[in-house]
């Protein structure tokens, strides 16, 4: 017969796990240390808890207006590739703050490092999408054979969220840490300090490429 595992107190929790949390999740001490509490003292069950909870906070938030915040900059080595990034925050004492800051600082760079095309799914072209599952249908293909209707679905359905991972800043991969997506960074930041917070848009310029609706020489020739 198994011994029972104890519950988990707020004594018996080291503190120096509940710093290795926070400095993993950003999220407060004190959610950390009930997160721990709850984890039975697991570290990675207890990050699981706090993503939870940033996106429940995340959904609780959304509709407020955020109509303060900062446009973020960054430039990245060499002069060759470029960022605008506006974050918005519902106050202006958010947006003063340095954990704010650092939050946009991040997305600066995953835009610079990841070259997203959109914030999220939903600003993806319809056209686009169409293109995306066409091309996918035909790689499914075997002979004059197609997989069966509700097993095509599923996979299209994981093509196209692989392919929303690349093109959308919020699904993607964070460029520091890629068990977590920009997404999850937002979800944390919004339980961290309160308000809702939304990364509008943003630009990225790489010298020498094509501008819309121009060839890449015509540029160059231009510059």
């Amino acid at each position: 017969m198994s011994t029972p595992v104890p519950a988990a107190t707020e004594s018996s929790i080291d503190p120096k796990l509940v710093m290795q949390l926070r400095v993993k999740t950003n999220a407060g001490m004190m959610d950390c240390k009930k997160a721990l509490i709850e984890a039975k003292g697991d570290i990675a069950a207890a990050e699981i808890i706090l993503r939870k909870k940033g996106s429940a906070q995340q959904q609780k938030k959304a509709g407020r207006e955020a109509k303060e915040g900062v446009v973020g900059s960054y430039i990245h080595v060499g002069d060759k590739v470029g960022v605008l990034v506006e974050i918005n925050c519902e106050t202006d004492f958010v947006a003063r703050n340095e954990s704010f800051r650092a939050f946009v600082k991040d997305v600066t760079l995953q835009v610079a490092a990841a070259a997203p095309l959109y914030v999220k799914r939903d600003e993806v072209p319809q056209s686009l999408i169409d293109v995306e599952r066409d091309v996918a249908s035909a790689t499914l293909k075997k002979g004059d054979k197609m997989p069966p209707a509700d097993k095509l679905e599923q996979i299209l359905k994981g093509k196209l969220d692989k392919y929303y991972s690349t093109v959308c800043l919020l699904e993607q991969a964070f460029v520091k840490d890629n068990t977590k997506t920009i997404n999850d960074l937002l979800a944390a930041k919004i339980a961290e300090l309160g308000e809702n917070i939304v990364i509008r848009r943003f630009t990225r310029f790489q010298v020498g490429e094509a501008l819309a609706g121009q060839p890449a020489e015509a540029t160059t020739a231009a510059a």
